[in-house]
């Protein structure tokens, strides 16, 4: 048998074992699991902001057109983005701002 041979022969196997694969993945029942519906998490809610946050969240496309999202969107925007905002960087990292030395006065007493 010459290489020309050999390779007509390999393509032929090929090409059949590639039509029965494509034959028995088309008559295999379809086995997919039923789609589950992701459980809402219980999430200890600490501000209401976060709890409008958090409903807003929850509904979907509605939640654009919804004006007390909106509000709570508009709010969350607002003490985030504000540099030194009242409440921002306090509730993000306490810790640091207990923690840091207080600046030296420069005189002795």
């Amino acid at each position: 048998m010459d290489g020309m041979m050999a390779a007509r022969l390999g393509a032929v196997v090929f090409v059949a074992v590639a039509i029965t694969a494509a034959v028995v993945e088309l008559r295999r029942k379809d086995e997919r699991p039923e789609p589950t519906l992701p459980r809402p998490v219980q999430v200890n809610v600490e501000s209401p902001l976060q709890a409008e946050l958090l409903r807003c969240q929850g509904l979907g496309e509605a939640g654009p057109r919804d004006p007390a999202c909106l509000r709570a969107w508009a709010e969350n925007r607002r003490r985030f983005l504000t540099p030194g905002a009242a409440t921002g960087s306090a509730e993000r990292d306490p810790a640091p701002a207990s923690s840091t030395p207080a600046p030296a006065t420069g005189g002795n007493e």
